[in-house]
């Protein structure tokens, strides 16, 4: 192993040397599976990462309870006041919003300790499944009265079809789902498909099912290439065909506070979420440009 690679600390602002395109619209992806283990919070992170880096304004919204995301985007969760304050309406999101070192124009909403008694606390309050919305919208519409209106939201969720995880879907426009190219990866899409089509009819009309991403993809098993053939079969147009492969540097990276994008951009991993990113911004551009899938393969990409 190479360890003359800088991986300790994140020295000045990464952007990228080819900007990639700004969304027709504000985007907000709710990241959702409630499988643990499945590489939710890492897509989460890393594509807000890339996306950032692409020069596009983008904030994560940490909703699990374990703050992950928030370890892996270096800010400080444990003690500063994050979306448990926001959805128990005693802060707004600009009040707890923390800009992410290293980027040049990433956000971070962080968890806390406190986030995870929010599934009982918001069962008696009034709108509960709307908390979160209303406070987006806020921080949505401050933005655009400042001039700097944001491009991308990502809220990344608990394994949990919970109280969280229905303001998440209740918020946003697309739901991402990363799928584990393992045994039992399948198990319990339905059940997540279910929700998806009850918060849509009940919930959020505008709500569409736009993205699977497959993660932990090892091309030498063959229980890896089946699974990602069924999302193929089943999922062709919802599909980024870009496997995210197992990666040591991926796995370590949150250990310093880092994603993988600043820990170690041309790892396997950090190539690999950088041209999802890509894939993933094109879709983004306006529905009449024609837009035309397209395997990135890039490397050296940070200027």
């Amino acid at each position: 192993m190479d360890d003359s690679r800088e991986t300790k600390t994140v020295v000045g602002v990464r952007r990228l040397k080819e900007a990639m395109p700004k969304p027709s619209s504000l985007r907000i992806i709710t990241v959702a599976n409630q499988k643990g283990g499945v590489g939710k919070t890492t897509t989460a992170v890393n594509l807000a990462a890339a996306l950032s880096m692409g020069g596009l304004r983008t904030v994560v919204i940490d909703l699990d309870p374990q703050g992950n995301a928030s370890t892996a985007l270096g800010v400080n969760h444990l003690e500063n006041p994050g979306i448990y304050e926001v959805l128990m309406g005693d802060l707004t999101i600009s009040q707890a919003i923390q800009k992410v070192k290293g980027f040049p124009s990433l956000e971070c909403v962080s968890s806390n300790t406190s986030l995870a008694q929010a599934e009982i606390e918001l069962v008696p309050l009034v709108a509960r499944e709307t908390r979160l919305k209303d406070a987006i919208e806020e921080l949505v519409q401050e933005r655009i009265n400042s001039g700097e209106p944001l491009d991308y939201i990502f809220i990344d969720c608990p394994p949990s079809l919970g109280l969280l995880t229905i303001n998440a879907l209740t918020s946003a426009k697309e739901l991402l789902i990363p799928i584990q190219c393992e045994y039992y990866a399948l198990e319990g899409l339905s059940q997540l498909l279910k929700t998806f089509e009850l918060v849509k009819k009940r919930l959020n009309s505008a709500l569409k099912l736009s993205t699977f991403i497959l993660t932990m993809f090892d091309g030498r098993t063959r229980l890896a290439n089946d699974v990602a053939d069924e999302i193929r079969k089943h999922y062709p147009r919802e599909l980024i065909d870009i496997p995210i492969p197992r990666a040591v540097r991926v796995s370590e990276a949150p250990g310093f506070g880092q994603t993988v994008m600043t820990y170690d951009a041309s790892s396997p991993g950090a190539v690999a979420y950088m041209a999802v990113a890509r894939e993933f911004a094109d879709r983004g551009k306006a529905f009449d440009s024609n837009v035309v899938s397209i395997n990135y393969k890039r490397e050296g990409e940070i200027a």
